[in-house]
């Protein structure tokens, strides 16, 4: 695909400095860029490549004051970061546009129904009395379950399962090796030492515009519901448990583990390899720093914890440089006992 600078600009509602002329077939690094390449500059440090690179345009920041000639042609915008989001999301979408019809073998049960425009990938299956929207791509050796019901414009890639009556929105992502569905952690104790399956009846449901990470895994409501809201955006590895439910645009990074019957709420920020309690309550916008361990609920908008267990974060850090400190304080302390 082929398109002008001037094409480009008027997609991200920018300005063109420069041959407004020039063609562009692919996106690159600033640093590797080469002729017929469109590259961008958000991160300054990145800048002196900005007169040296070989692109054949750049996206850069309407601010940005030129120090050197540039070879390139430019897309002055407020954001150029976010525009060139904005352009890979649109690739994205073209590449997956070229998915379409049917591969064999696959299978389709009894009352399913698929919209429009869909791609199924060879070995892919789909189950009885499943709801498919239109323009969703199932990809190779992915598992849809009896009476799931899947939103338009998902994707879902290979190998991703989906147990039986989950229900996935619109505009949602499910990346490799995702599970949808799979039993919560339900066992009860007898007095013999032994466990008791508690069986799980509920389901998964993912509302519009979620992204599933790799290999993450979300487990079935004993009852109910297990529920990831609007916009939230999950990590690979992750392990939300049953009837966990996660507040819209919530982005959680890889490794983290929530336990059953957690609530966080929208707009919450959960970095990698943290631990969540059960039976919890997070509130909204709350940040949680890398391997933090939480214990207990966090019922103030906007607050900041790290630590196992977690607690403020200036805090913690203060507490962390005491705590580097307490070999040489105790020298000091035996130092002033032997003089006592």
């Amino acid at each position: 695909m082929e398109f002008t600078i001037q094409q480009i600009a008027d997609l991200l509602k920018g300005e063109v400095e420069g041959d407004n002329t020039v063609k562009v077939s692919t996106l690159a690094k600033i640093e590797e860029a080469q002729a017929g390449a469109l590259a961008f500059l958000s991160n300054l440090k990145y800048e002196p490549y900005l007169y040296t690179t070989g692109a054949s345009a750049v996206i850069v920041s309407d601010k940005l004051e030129l120090k050197k000639p540039v070879s390139a042609s430019l897309i002055r915008v407020a954001d150029p970061y976010s525009s060139f989001s904005t352009l890979l999301a649109y690739y994205q979408q073209a590449v997956l546009a070229s998915k379409v019809g049917v591969e064999e073998p696959c299978f389709m049960g009894a009352g399913s129904e698929i919209g429009e425009g869909h791609y199924r990938g060879a070995f892919s299956y789909i189950g009885n009395n499943c709801k498919i929207g239109q323009n969703v791509r199932i990809y190779p050796q992915a598992y849809i379950g009896d009476n799931c019901t899947i939103g338009d414009n998902t994707t879902i890639f290979a190998g991703a399962k989906l147990y039986a009556n989950t229900v996935v929105g619109a505009n949602c992502t499910l990346h490799a090796g995702v599970v949808l569905g799979s039993d919560g952690f339900g066992f009860a104790p007898q007095p013999d030492g032994t466990y008791k399956n508690v069986p799980q009846i509920g389901n998964v449901v993912l509302e519009d515009d979620v992204n599933i990470g790799a290999n993450t895994t979300i487990d079935c409501a004993t009852m109910g519901s297990t529920i990831i809201r609007k916009g939230t955006k999950i990590d690979n590895l992750v392990q939300v448990a049953h009837n966990v439910e996660v507040g819209q645009h919530t982005v959680i990074a890889s490794q983290t583990g929530i336990s059953g019957s957690t609530k966080i709420g929208n707009n919450c920020v959960i970095a990698g390899q943290v631990g969540i309690v059960g039976h919890i309550s997070i509130a909204d916008k709350t940040t949680i720093g890398a391997q933090s361990g939480v214990s207990k609920s966090v019922k103030e908008s906007g607050t900041v914890i790290q630590g196992s267990p977690a607690f403020d974060y200036k805090q913690n850090l203060k507490a962390i440089t005491v705590f580097r400190k307490l070999p040489e304080m105790q020298r000091v302390l035996d130092e002033l006992k032997e003089k006592n």
